[in-house]
């Protein structure tokens, strides 16, 4: 009889990746695939497991879904603008084809558990992560528990003030002024007109004022010990730096800036895949 396996799944916007592992935590399979129809990834995924008994299932997931592990509906996908996900319930689906006990969350929760149980957030008790790409999310991880609240975080969509003269369209189709509708991927690219971050200072002042009051907002709001980036946007040499700066600028010197310390506050995020290794952590998890 085969031995049991643990099953992560990560689902995103354009490609769904996957992984097994043994007990001993060693690979034994991997694999990705388009982002179709929700019923395709189901059969797909059932197909990469080949009948090896799969002890347990974390998925990592696109929102917005329900995430509420009390909640009859955890898992269930919300309304998006994905074709056929509004209404679909992955994760049970595929645990229940599976036989396997399952765990989801957010893709940027995940992430945020493995940034800190293995990652840039080793050592700190309250860990957020941040991407800054095509969208911008974010979770938090305090002693290795994510943020749940009746949904999820969604602080891509927090407003922020504009810098003065910033005519740029918002890119986000909701909000005229919230950070990821002036500062993720798209709207970067819109203010380049085809240049490089790198050698746009005024584009890049921009950005990192935004992203510096985002930060703001979550050392008001959640306190972390430690706040990790990733994303293509934060992969601009030195901008990291200039969004912590901006940042300190922003909570100016009030008493919630000693969870910033002196330097180093943002960091960037080590692991590769770590969402997809989050959802490992979680399916590990269910049989601890």
């Amino acid at each position: 009889m085969s031995q049991p396996v643990f099953f992560a799944v990560e689902t995103g916007g354009t490609k769904i990746v996957w992984r097994i592992v043994d007990a001993a935590g060693v690979v034994l399979d991997e694999g990705r695939f388009a982002t179709g129809r929700p019923e395709a990834a189901v059969e797909a995924l059932v197909a990469a497991a080949a009948e090896r008994p799969v002890a347990g299932l974390g998925v990592a997931s696109f929102g917005p879904l329900v995430v509420d592990p009390s909640s009859p509906q955890r898992g269930l996908m919300l309304a998006t603008p994905k074709p056929g996900w509004t209404g679909f319930n992955l994760s049970r689906t595929l645990a229940d084809r599976l036989g396997a006990p399952f765990a989801v969350d957010t893709d940027v929760n995940a992430a945020a558990v493995a940034e800190a149980r293995l990652g840039a957030g080793r050592g700190a008790r309250a860990v957020a992560y941040v991407t800054v790409g095509t969208g911008i999310g974010g979770g938090l991880c305090v002693d290795g528990q994510t943020l749940k609240g009746a949904l999820h975080p969604e602080i891509g969509h927090l407003f922020v003030r504009r810098v003065e003269g910033d005519v740029q369209a918002s890119a986000c189709p909701f909000h005229a002024d919230c950070v990821e509708g002036l500062a993720a991927g798209p709207a970067v690219q819109a203010r380049l007109a085809g240049r490089r971050l790198e050698d746009a200072d005024e584009v890049r002042a921009v950005v990192a004022d935004y992203l510096g009051q985002l930060v703001a907002g979550l050392v008001f709001a959640w306190a972390p010990d430690r706040i990790v980036f990733g994303g293509g946007v934060m992969s601009t040499p030195g901008l990291i730096i200039e969004v912590e700066a901006a940042a300190r600028r922003r909570v100016n010197g009030y008493g919630s800036a000693v969870v910033m310390g002196e330097g180093g506050y943002l960091v960037a995020a080590e692991r590769e895949h770590a969402g997809l290794d989050g959802a490992m952590l979680m399916a590990q998890d269910l049989a601890a």
